[in-house]
């Protein structure tokens, strides 16, 4: 199996975002001064926060007991306290995982944090309370922060499609295929963490350490379920049902939002960067992918995609243009025309060199190599 781009981390040395992160820092340096302490619980440290200097610390959503408190407080740190009754850490230090979204699915898909963190971004988005929506840019902020820290070094390619595309289908298997391929190439695979095309590259990262003959017998599984409606509790369950059957699966990444909460995150991707501003994980999704990007047939959220992704590469805001690969002639020429569009935005410029337009599916891994993705 590759290796986590999470073990090839490094983030700030004054960030703890972990219990660890804080006994060895306490152990190492004999001071907190200075860090920044972010999401972790710090009841059981109470000895080590009374003696140890914390002056211009700051500790961002960590419990502590009252006296630990006072004492921080009185060395010039800032506390910003846990958020009682909230579904979800706005402060948290690390993306989230499928276990934890999906957490009480045996309840019912209402009872996940997922489904309670929406329901709270429904009550709360339209109301203009300044509250809500500085816990919600902050969350978001603490998300692209642990995004970072996860993706330094690593080569990542996008891969952006619908989530209509149901499983059981070859299309589906088809998607899947092509995740699998970039996984093992080395490549870092991204979606948008949503159903559809989008678990269907997770899936296929996710297969990279098992023989081919598995990722035909998880489609099969996954085919009595095709889609998140009706129910997404059946839909997650038999994902779930594939990842105890077989454990372990590669790392890829997923990257959905609160935004279309109809729309579940799928369990295939190992690390779930979830936000609530689309905007922001939109650009954010697309910016990281630096390995270029291959888009499936989709509707209207594929074709933002790739005018999201041409317009810093038609005006070389990021550097260098990233490679840009569609599939699927007949949707992309005819069905929705983005492809004329493309080239003619393209033409003389150096992304000219950068953007393909493939028949098949099979097609797409050369295709990205070609173009120096």
């Amino acid at each position: 199996m590759q290796t986590s781009p999470a073990h090839a981390a490094h983030h700030d040395e004054r960030e703890i975002e972990t219990l660890e992160d804080f006994d060895a820092t306490v152990s190492a340096r004999g001071t907190l001064a200075g860090h920044r302490v972010q999401g972790v619980d710090l009841t059981d440290r109470t000895r080590e926060l009374l003696t140890t200097d914390t002056a211009g610390a700051v500790f961002l959503g960590c419990p502590m007991r009252a006296d630990a408190e006072q004492k921080v407080r009185a060395d010039g740190a800032l506390v910003f306290p846990p958020v009682p009754h909230l579904p979800f850490d706005p402060y948290r230090g690390r993306l989230y995982t499928a276990d934890e979204l999906f957490a009480s699915l045996d309840k019912g898909y209402e009872q996940t944090p997922d489904a309670l963190a929406y329901a709270w971004f429904q009550r709360t988005k339209a109301d203009g309370d300044i509250y809500a929506s500085m816990l919600r840019a902050v969350h978001d902020d603490s998300v692209s922060d642990a995004l970072d820290e996860l993706l330094r070094g690593a080569r990542v390619v996008g891969v952006m499609g619908g989530h209509a595309m149901a499983r059981g289908t070859e299309a589906y298997a088809g998607a899947a295929r092509l995740g699998r391929e970039l996984s093992r190439a080395g490549l870092t695979v991204a979606t948008g963490g949503g159903p559809g095309a989008m678990e269907a590259a997770n899936l296929g990262a996710y297969a990279v350490p098992y023989e081919d003959a598995m990722l035909d017998e998880a489609c099969e599984l996954l085919g009595a379920f095709p889609s998140f409606t009706p129910s997404v509790t059946e839909w997650a369950r038999a994902a779930f049902e594939v990842r105890s059957r077989w454990p372990k699966g590669n790392h890829s990444i997923g990257i959905p939002t609160w935004f279309y909460g109809h729309e579940p995150p799928n369990p295939f991707a190992s690390h779930i960067a979830k936000y609530f501003a689309n905007a922001t994980r939109e650009d954010g999704l697309l910016a990281r992918c630096n390995a270029g990007v291959v888009f499936l047939p989709g509707a209207a959220g594929t074709v933002q995609e790739i005018f999201d992704n041409a317009t810093p590469n038609y005006y070389e805001s990021r550097g260098e243009p990233t490679p840009m690969v569609l599939v699927d002639r007949e949707h992309w020429t005819e069905r929705l025309p983005a492809w004329p569009l493309l080239r003619s935005l393209a033409r003389e410029r150096s992304m000219e060199s950068r953007i393909a337009l493939v028949d098949r599916i099979e097609d797409a891994p050369d295709a990205l190599k070609h173009l120096g993705g």
